[in-house]
């Protein structure tokens, strides 16, 4: 079977991997635009459900990426200068390039051809593959070559953010929320390496505007953002890798595949980066993909197979993905809350986390929220 997968991302990767350990007699190779040391972003963040998911499906990968790994259980969520401790949940972020850089090797290994720095203009070149894998993200080439097959739908949304680094380590992943006279934004920031986090700028349109970031260049956007947040970053500046401040693309396709061309991971639907690791949903996809290869005689079939599995959780993930999105985009609105009635309300943002959840998986927040609760409540008795 000879199998052409656009995109040397870890989806794209992952998929080659687990074919080839499947079957080494496929022809697989990769086609990525980029050269093999060049990565947008800073650090991927798995939870410790998604590392089990990975573990069964290749084991060996995940012992090598564990080993270079940031580990910590909860998240943070800081408001009003009140610092809210979620229990519960463990996490591991690691540094993208060197998620890449482990599966690049594992596939050139198990005899996967990479080739780096050619963007693909005219899919007629892969006119004698069986199968065709777009795996090459939001902008993917293959996708937009055959939109109207795809049925791809597209918004954006308003408020506006942007990725940088630093080399400020957090303990765990958090949130932090400002109400400055410019107006609301949040940084998400977790760490990847022993000295390096990740550090995402977001804020609501009506804040890009009066604030005057609207009519500045990247240099003093950056400039401002670092002033906003110098607290927490205790005094690093931020770094920039492609940190282009806009506004998150919703892309969606609702055909999964036509004849021999199939998407999955950005290709497919955007993953907001409120609701979890993108990377850890695409490769998801390639394990869905690679195991219904496996199981299937037909790419025919296949294909079938793998939309008929994968659009179910796909799709409650969409759906969760919707609501954490618009819970961000009223951001002044829930700024205007308290400090623990928003963490609580942000905890339930998607629908399907409710208190009794929350109870179970964070016991010693939700014992300080309701001791909140009932202190507030005596107070309003007593008034």
């Amino acid at each position: 079977m000879k199998i052409r997968i656009l995109g040397a991302g870890p989806a794209g990767l992952w998929l080659a991997r687990s074919l080839k350990r499947h079957d080494p007699t496929y022809d697989i190779a990769i086609v990525e635009q980029n050269l093999s040391d060049a990565t947008y972003g800073f650090g991927v963040v798995f939870s410790s459900t998604a590392l089990d998911f990975l573990e069964r499906s290749d084991p060996d990968a995940l012992t090598d990426l564990k080993a270079q790994m940031q580990i910590w259980d909860g998240m943070t969520i800081a408001h009003r200068g009140e610092i809210v401790r979620i229990d519960g949940g463990g996490y591991a972020g690691i540094e993208r390039l060197a998620l890449l850089r482990t599966l690049q090797r594992m596939c050139e290994a198990a005899g996967v051809a990479i080739e780096y720095g050619r963007r693909v203009e005219r899919l007629e070149e892969f006119a004698d593959a069986d199968l065709v894998v777009a795996a090459d993200g939001a902008n993917s080439v293959i996708r937009s070559a055959y939109d109207g097959a795809f049925q791809t739908h597209r918004s954006e949304l308003s408020n506006r953010f942007c990725w940088f680094g630093t080399a400020t380590p957090f303990a765990t992943h958090a949130l932090t929320f400002k109400t400055v006279r410019d107006g609301h934004f949040v940084a998400h920031h977790y760490r990847y390496k022993p000295n390096m986090s990740t550090f995402l700028v977001e804020c609501d349109e009506a804040t890009w505007v009066s604030s005057g970031l609207a009519g500045m260049d990247d240099r003093a956007r950056k400039a401002f953002a670092e002033k906003i947040f110098q607290d927490e970053l205790n005094g690093q500046p931020l770094i920039e890798n492609n940190s282009i401040w806009r506004r998150f693309a919703v892309v969606y396709a609702e055909r999964w595949y036509d004849g021999k061309f199939v998407l999955l991971g950005d290709a497919l639907r955007s993953a907001h980066y409120s609701i979890g690791s993108g990377t850890r949903l695409a490769i998801d996809d390639a394990i869905a993909l690679s195991g219904a290869i496996v199981d299937t005689s037909t790419i025919a079939e296949a294909l079938a197979l793998y939309e008929q599995r994968r659009r179910p959780p796909v799709e409650r993930f969409r759906e969760a993905a919707r609501r954490s999105y618009q819970w961000y985009e009223r951001l002044p609105e829930k700024m205007r809350l308290e400090p623990l009635d928003l963490v609580l309300d942000f905890m339930q943002r998607t629908g399907r986390v409710d208190e009794a959840r929350l109870r179970r998986d964070s016991p010693l927040f939700m014992e300080r929220y309701e001791n909140y609760r009932a202190a507030a409540v005596a107070n309003e008795v007593a008034l």
